[in-house]
């Protein structure tokens, strides 16, 4: 219950947020189009607002992609527990007998009952003089860059397989029906034929050589940092080859594959509102009825501001009360994929399609690691080695479609 709160919650703020982007962004066009020029105050504001649609996006991208989990808690910083090791200060038992009480009266009396000497000596900025006395807190909390991930495995078929690869039946043509009369003969229609689809599993890894010292004396545990390093580095790596791989000892991308059809944009270098209803329209619709936009943050950001010719926005901010909970585009959901092109000229930057009968992601082994002692033993090193084999392919072309920025 508190979930669904927090969700309409926030996607009423993000309703709201666009409703304020849609004013300024008209604003902005009317200026525009009267011969007004720029206005800074307004190109702030829309970037403010740009900037906080943009902070919700997440949010919406997980209620998308109907995650399992909630993306955890982030952990608490810990103080620090025990004193880390520190060299010798070089004082003898009376010297720092001497430095304590200086501190106690210090303490006691103020900082002016001190002689210029015992003053000196409290100084943190120097080790030997007191900065002992006052360590650093070490905060046991390792600070990494977010890695983006393709969200290509939320949208496609997938099927986990004991085999190198895996075959499947396919329909390559058909026959007609044909009209006959009431005492017509009737001959064999032809022309139906089958054929196998064939999702090869490709090998992936990953390999990292950590000092037998530093997993001894690290307050981190390296084994486990690793673990979900080779997780999310092999997430991103067939994330990327989701989308444009060449097949090639690798999976095959949607985007790379010959038989996806593509209409163009209607613009040399971006993408336009007629352009998106066009590429729509490009689809079957059987497939359309459960299609999917897809494209990167970036390209995000020019929908936002398209309008069709009736003057309204193709992006719509999802809210409780139209009925639903995502944002869509032209009433469809989407998905942002780190790894599809921006616009520019004769680049591809939007996919549109039932992506869950367009491709398949075949799984063969997860990820396994090995943690071998032994090779590098020599150096002093512990050798670990990540492995996954995964496959995928396009295996319905004419369930997706992709736009060309070009006239």
């Amino acid at each position: 219950m508190k979930m669904a709160e927090d969700v309409k919650e926030v996607m009423s703020e993000f309703g709201k947020a666009f409703e304020s982007f849609k004013e300024a962004n008209d604003e902005k066009l009317a200026r525009l189009e009267k011969g007004l020029g720029e206005d800074a105050l307004l190109n702030d504001k829309l970037a403010k607002i740009e900037s906080k649609l943009d902070s919700l996006e997440d949010i919406n991208a997980s209620i998308t992609q109907t995650k399992a989990q909630q993306e955890g808690v982030a952990e608490k910083v810990e103080k620090l527990e025990t004193v880390m090791s520190r060299p010798n200060s070089g004082y003898d038992a009376k010297s720092v007998d001497d430095t304590c009480v200086a501190f106690e009266t210090y303490c006691r009396k103020g900082l002016q009952s001190l002689t210029d000497m015992e003053k000196k000596a409290l100084t943190v900025s120097n080790d030997s003089t007191g900065g002992y006395l006052a360590p650093p807190e070490y905060v046991r909390e390792l600070l990494k860059t977010v890695t983006e991930v393709s969200p290509i495995r939320s949208i496609a078929r997938l099927r986990t397989t004991g085999q190198r690869s895996i075959q499947v039946p396919k329909r390559t043509a058909q026959f007609a029906a044909q009209w006959v009369a009431e005492s017509g003969t009737r001959s064999e229609t032809t022309g139906w034929n089958v054929g196998l689809e064939e999702i090869p599993a490709h090998e992936s890894y990953a390999l990292v050589d950590i000092s037998e010292q530093d997993l001894e004396d690290s307050v981190f545990d390296l084994e486990a940092e690793m673990q979900s390093e080779f997780a999310e580095q092999f997430a991103k790596a067939e994330g990327t080859a989701f989308v444009s791989g060449n097949a090639v000892g690798k999976p095959e991308g949607f985007m790379t594959n010959g038989d996806v059809g593509e209409v163009v944009s209607g613009h040399a270098s971006t993408i336009l509102a007629d352009g998106l209803i066009s590429l729509v329209h490009g689809i079957k619709s059987e497939y359309a009825k459960n299609g999917t936009f897809v494209f990167n943050r970036t390209t995000l950001a020019s929908v936002r501001k398209l309008k069709d010719t009736a003057g309204q926005y193709v992006f719509q901010a999802g809210m409780m009360l139209t009925g639903g909970v995502t944002n869509t585009v032209l009433g469809y959901p989407y998905v942002e994929a780190t790894d599809m092109p921006s616009e520019g000229s004769n680049t591809y930057p939007v996919a549109f399609g039932d992506f869950r009968r367009a491709y398949m992601i075949v799984d063969r082994v997860s990820m396994a690691v090995l943690r071998d002692p032994f090779t590098q033993a020599t150096t002093g090193n512990v050798r670990y080695i990540a492995r996954r084999r995964v496959g995928g392919q396009v295996v319905q072309a004419e369930a997706i479609v992709k736009q060309k920025c070009s006239t």
